[in-house]
């Protein structure tokens, strides 16, 4: 997944009109709220394949770190 094409799926997922860089910080987001970290989430483990845990996901602080999260594992 693209940088571009990651954020806009997570614009789209947590449903923000904000313009999103990988430097955005999640507490600056409004929308960023334990229904967007359960989206989020569920996303990455069950369209994208990935095995994320919740206490992993509580250590992202910006868009980065979430990009992160989809490229390993």
């Amino acid at each position: 997944m693209t940088e571009k094409e990651f954020l806009k799926m997570l614009a789209d997922l947590i449903d923000t009109e904000k313009i999103l860089t990988l430097e955005t910080k999640l507490a600056e987001i409004e929308e960023w709220d334990s229904l967007s970290f359960i989206s989020f989430l569920s996303h990455c483990n069950s369209k994208l394949g990935k095995n994320l845990t919740p206490d992993e996901l509580k250590t992202a602080e910006t868009v980065a770190d979430l990009f992160k999260f989809v490229g390993e594992k």
